[in-house]
């Protein structure tokens, strides 16, 4: 054996102090405000207590400091936020500021500020680079980058003993070993693999990367049907899911079924972002972190996520959004928000208070691969139907059957098609 041995309307605690009435979940502002802005931001129900409380507080700090500003908050479910926003947009009623995951197609039809309209020069050279690249379209920012991560292999210490494993792998060998050595070991599920449709993209994105691929060249183009990715992805379905190492779910488990196993003790590893956590610590879970390996030894580029802010034209309100935005990328806030949301600090300044303060220890290895990490670059154009097709047929492919490089060479067919009709 290898290596025995949701935004409701309530604050609470510190925020409280600061909250004001936010009757239907926006304050309103002072009675003498001159300007409302008006701001989209996701609910995250009953997980996002902590959202709630940030959210509030921070308004409130913000209308005492600026009282010509008022703002009203405007909660959506996570789940539907894009689409909120696309809906208020195609109505004609886009918000001043918005929460959103996809921003592409309004900053090409001329809709957005840029980061230059809005944010003042020390706030703009306090983003981590990677994520302020990430957020430009044609070399020019629109997105704000909020709520970012990365995610990590966590493992189940008390399971890996009991598989009598010592540490977690380093290539991919190791890893189908060791999920192999967990499952004689009686381990449900040795591996989580989620290519389900919740966030089959994000996973995938870790393999391919491990194996040098990506989804998006240098220069910008689609290259979803490169031989590293067929590679990667054919390695996927002969170590792990043919073998019956990732479950009785094969393939297809989401990221919240995913997490949940993990917390039970019924899965032995798998790939996930500091969020899981604070839950698998309420679960008393033994569990530990390491970089994802790359496929034939060593640590793989990580890979990075994010929610975007952006700032609509329609309304005119540049002055009083860019005010706004520069009060909540402060180190204070930025901090408090990655502190209590299991998310990772979006600017470099926090990054380094973070990384400074031995109570947040724990986030200190997510926060070293945030600035490393590569951004899944799905806001390329044909990049919302290449999404849909990772999400609906990802898992299929490295199922037991699938064929990878046809999987890949449709999508990629489907990608240069929407290419094609913009250039």
């Amino acid at each position: 054996m290898r290596r025995a041995a949701g935004l409701r309307c309530a604050a609470s605690g510190v925020a409280a102090t600061l909250a004001l009435s936010l009757g239907a979940c926006g304050t309103g502002g002072p009675g003498n405000a001159d300007v409302t802005l008006k701001v989209v931001v996701a609910d995250y129900g009953a997980d996002g207590a902590d959202a709630t409380a940030y959210w509030n507080g921070l308004v409130a700090a913000f209308e005492k400091r600026h009282p010509d500003i008022a703002v009203e908050l405007d909660p959506v479910p996570h789940t539907r936020l894009t689409e909120a926003v696309a809906d208020r947009v195609a109505a004609g009623n886009a918000p001043d500021i918005a929460q959103t995951g996809a921003f592409a197609s309004y900053a090409r039809s001329e809709r957005l500020y840029s980061a230059d309209d809005l944010l003042s020069i020390a706030t703009q050279a306090d983003f981590v680079p990677a994520l302020a690249r990430a957020g430009e379209i044609s070399h020019v920012q629109y997105g704000l980058p909020f709520r970012a991560s990365t995610p990590r292999l966590f493992y189940n210490k008390k399971l890996f003993k009991k598989a009598d494993l010592d540490g977690p792998p380093t290539s991919w060998s190791e890893l189908a070993a060791d999920a192999a050595a967990l499952r004689e070991a009686g381990v449900r599920t040795p591996y989580a693999l989620q290519l389900g449709p919740e966030a089959a993209e994000d996973e995938a994105l870790s393999w391919l990367l491990g194996n040098n691929g990506s989804y998006v060249g240098l220069g910008g183009s689609w290259i979803l049907d490169s031989p590293q990715n067929t590679t990667a992805l054919r390695a996927v379905r002969d170590r792990l899911v043919v073998p019956g190492l990732t479950g009785p779910e094969g393939a297809g488990l989401n990221r919240s079924e995913a997490y949940r196993a993990f917390v039970e003790g019924k899965a032995g590893m798998l790939l996930a972002h500091p969020a899981l956590m604070a839950r698998a610590d309420r679960a008393h879970l033994p569990y530990a972190t390491a970089p994802f390996p790359r496929r034939q030894g060593g640590t793989a580029t990580p890979t990075g996520s994010t929610d975007w802010l952006v700032a609509f034209q329609q309304r005119g309100h540049a002055r009083e959004a860019g005010a706004f935005l520069d009060f909540l990328y402060s180190t204070p806030n930025v901090t408090r928000y990655a502190a209590h949301q299991g998310t990772l600090p979006v600017t470099v300044p926090a990054a380094e208070a973070m990384r400074a303060d031995g109570h947040h220890r724990a986030l200190w290895p997510f926060v070293d691969q945030l600035r490393d990490a590569q951004f899944p670059q799905l806001d390329t154009v044909g990049g919302p139907q290449v999404t849909a097709a990772l999400q609906k047929r990802i898992a299929g492919a490295v199922s037991e059957g699938g064929d990878p490089a046809a999987v890949l060479s449709a999508i990629q067919h489907k990608a240069d098609s929407e290419m094609s009709q913009v250039s």
